[in-house]
């Protein structure tokens, strides 16, 4: 937090929202649904393609503010499964920004201490993106900074039937002789060894989670905003921090203001023996109306 206020402009206004953050309250995983780069671009009479291109200010600028903040993970919703049905050009203007930005990129991301990775189903992307992905996780892969995860070709049902296929070769080769449980699933899946999102935040005013880690985001909290990915800035992770730890995580339970008081020794005391002289007093036969 320290580094953010030292790079934040004294009197800015990410400077006084970051003031009135506590840091130890932070999500330990951030996951964002970057959506409205159309959008965007259609407003401003643009083709598609410029506001994709305009998108990739924003995710850098994102990357930079969570390292500074020193958030542990950020997942990025960069390409779904469905995004495939897009304009054949369209995809491959997206890979072709894609590998800009890893060459581009890189070195600022080792500077931070990044640590990449890729989740979805890889095979499927082209050879040439493959090939800068792992040469991009191979050359962070010992960073200990901001865990950075890129979903590509990713859906949220697929990977959940990923890691039920895997689970069923395991069984195969062990006679089926285990038990699935909770744990057990999250660990097949993609994003195994990072801890699921406190905080989701998609763009665009959108109220729904496209097929986005279905399993993990079961307890996020949930911020949307109006904005379109390429205007979401530095004030906007501000705001929805803030947004955040406003909020009373419960996970299913009662928050603290609901929970029943515990009684007071001399009230039960008191009802107690009031309680007893009722019983007393209802054994005795009672006076009747009745002849």
């Amino acid at each position: 937090m320290k580094d953010f206020l030292e790079w934040a402009k004294p009197g800015s206004g990410e400077a006084r929202l970051a003031s009135l953050l506590d840091p130890s309250a932070f999500p330990r995983h951030i996951a964002v649904i970057m959506d409205g780069n159309g959008r965007w671009a259609r407003k401003r009479h643009l083709p598609r393609v410029a506001g994709h291109r305009a998108g990739v200010k924003s995710v850098r600028e994102i990357i930079e503010a969570s390292c500074r903040l020193q958030i542990r993970a950020l997942t990025l919703y960069a390409f779904s499964m469905e995004n495939w049905k897009r304009p054949q050009a369209e995809v491959e203007t997206l890979w072709g920004l894609l590998q800009h930005y890893l060459h581009r990129e890189l070195p600022e991301l080792k500077r931070n201490g990044v640590r990449m990775q890729v989740i979805g189903r890889i095979d499927g992307l082209p050879a040439s993106v493959r090939d800068d992905l792992d040469m991009a996780m191979v050359e962070t892969a010992a960073n200990s900074g901001l865990q950075l995860t890129i979903a590509l070709n990713y859906g949220g049902r697929a990977e959940i039937v990923d890691a039920v296929n895997s689970l069923l070769a395991r069984a195969r080769k062990l006679d089926g002789l285990f038990k699935i449980n909770e744990q057990i699933l999250s660990e097949h899946l993609y994003t195994a060894g990072l801890p699921d999102p406190d905080l989701l935040i998609r763009t665009s005013g959108e109220m729904r989670v496209s097929n986005f880690l279905l399993w993990q985001i079961a307890y996020a909290e949930i911020f949307v905003t109006d904005k379109f990915w390429p205007d979401f800035c530095t004030m906007d992770l501000l705001e929805a921090l803030l947004d955040y730890q406003k909020r009373e995580r419960r996970y299913g339970g009662l928050s603290d203001s609901t929970q029943a008081p515990e009684p007071d020794p001399e009230l039960v005391a008191v009802n107690g023996a009031e309680s007893t002289a009722d019983a007393a007093a209802g054994d005795r036969p009672s006076s009747s109306l009745h002849p």
